[in-house]
């Protein structure tokens, strides 16, 4: 079976037609949850809420609070010594510890990524980075081991890279930055 010229344009505008009101919905959602947070957002700054009383504006507040102190937690769980010693794991190899470590790192994020609805852009980025920078540092200490590499082994070189090196880690300034925040929601 073979598909004609004609067979392939209706094919191609209805694939224009589906993406392009597939974008069309996407960018209209979109649009609503920003105004959504910007409301919100205005209403935690003090804007008006309607009810002459500070009721409004502080549930958002403390939800943000809230919300910084959960992301502080979330990088004291993924900070690698910590991570390493709360997944402390004998007999197992090195690649597994990694995946380990990884999913580990990847499930607190999971479990923490509603909290951008209540941070800055700039908080939530540093949360990210964090965590993509942890999860780098272990597939790369992980690479330079050998096969027969134990999850000791690998436990013991991210912990000497980090003793070495622990401006290399964005743990400690990713906590300065959520508790600034905190601190100026608490003004």
């Amino acid at each position: 079976m073979t598909i004609t010229t004609e067979q392939l344009i209706w094919a191609l505008a209805i694939a224009v037609v589906l993406g392009g009101s597939l974008a069309y919905l996407f960018w209209r959602e979109r649009r609503r949850v920003k105004g959504a947070l910007q409301r919100r957002r205005q209403a935690a700054n003090g804007g008006n809420s309607g009810s002459g009383g500070d009721g409004g504006a502080f549930v958002p507040v403390q939800l943000q609070l809230q919300a910084y102190e959960r992301l502080i937690l979330f990088t004291e769980r993924i900070a690698l010594p910590n991570l390493i010693g709360r997944l402390k794991r004998d007999g197992l190899n090195a690649r597994d510890m990694q995946g380990i470590l990884t999913e580990t790192i990847r499930q607190e994020f999971e479990h923490n990524i509603t909290q951008q609805i209540y941070v800055t852009t700039e908080a939530w980025d540093a949360v990210r980075n964090l965590k993509e920078q942890n999860i780098f540092i272990v597939n790369q200490v992980s690479s330079f081991l050998p096969p027969q590499a134990t999850a000791l082994d690998l436990s013991k070189h991210l912990l000497e890279m980090i003793a070495q090196n622990p401006k290399a880690s964005l743990h400690g300034v990713v906590s300065e930055v959520l508790s600034y925040e905190a601190k100026k929601l608490m003004k």
